[in-house]
């Protein structure tokens, strides 16, 4: 199922593209592709590196995702199945004599933001998921993801739109993926828990860690993080950056909802390839960036 955001802030290409997780989050299981110097076991450097991290902004090629990675002092650029041979020989020309630090993975499907925790939030014309609850002094909010809120009012429990949430307080997007919004309305509960755990703290991933998300789409997955400080280009000027990357699936509909690792709150959901039924590459804002931003705290 496609759920995406109908009423566009600057044009309807922009906003088809904010979802809650295309249906094309599919498999994460990544087929390399060649590089310039695939067969070189060269070294490169942490300036090396920032420099092809660089060109990868510079090509600006929609449907890329790149991340450091520490092990092999490659930096890892995977691309989904929008990416044609022709943008891919456009990308290791940006990255110059840095060709050979990169190392070119294909996932199937196509990078799209995933438009609770975990439960079902309406906006006038889009649904998200909602991430984790949080407060600053005795106001309640919660946090979902950025393309969720920005251009969004009131949200709602409901499709019909006839039980009021309360307003966008804050939204981040594009650079950053989260926002914030206010429960106004004082019948609705607002525990500080995701599917029945107790969410009493906040941490930053780590590779290898295991983690859970919840989205309103699809419920609950678990995989593990694969990569730090992703930066993610959906296209049209959409690009993202510091995510989480990791291995599990989501679907649209999920966008907003929470990653977490027992009783930490880990992320929340951007975007990503794949679907729940063969597997994906699924991105994740981190949400002690979104803690700090707005002055709010887990409970």
């Amino acid at each position: 199922m496609r759920i995406k955001r109908t009423t566009p802030r600057s044009g309807i290409a922009r906003r088809t593209r904010l979802m809650a997780i295309t249906t094309g989050l599919v498999a994460a299981a990544a087929l390399a592709v060649p590089t310039a110097n695939a067969g070189e076991a060269a070294t490169f450097s942490a300036a090396q590196l920032t420099n092809a991290s660089n060109a990868m902004l510079k090509a600006d090629v929609g449907g890329t995702a790149w991340n450091i990675d520490a092990k092999t002092n490659r930096l890892v650029v995977t691309v989904d199945s929008t990416v044609s041979q022709a943008e891919i020989k456009q990308i290791k020309s940006a990255a110059g004599a840095q060709a050979g630090a990169l190392k070119i993975e294909r996932t199937p499907g196509k990078f799209s933001k995933l438009l609770s925790g975990g439960d079902a939030i309406y906006a006038t014309s889009w649904r998200c998921s909602a991430g984790f609850n949080v407060r600053s002094g005795s106001t309640y909010y919660f946090l979902t993801a950025g393309h969720c809120t920005d251009g969004a009012g009131n949200w709602y429990t409901n499709s019909s739109r006839t039980t009021l949430i309360g307003p966008t307080a804050g939204s981040s997007f594009p650079g950053n993926d989260y926002g914030l919004v206010r429960y106004s309305n004082t019948s609705l509960a607002h525990p500080g828990t995701v599917g029945g755990v107790d969410i009493t703290s906040a941490a930053n991933a780590t590779v290898g860690m295991s983690v859970t998300r919840r989205g309103s789409t699809t419920g609950t997955h678990s995989g593990s993080v694969t990569g730090l400080n992703a930066t993610v280009n959906y296209g049209g000027g959409d690009i993202v950056y510091g995510m989480i990357r990791t291995n599990v699936c989501a679907e649209p509909g999920d966008s907003g909802g929470p990653l977490y690792s027992g009783s930490r709150a880990i992320g929340l959901t951007s975007g990503g390839s794949g679907n729940c039924s063969s597997g994906g590459t699924t991105f994740f804002q981190p949400v002690t960036e979104a803690l700090s931003a707005y002055g709010v705290s887990v409970y």
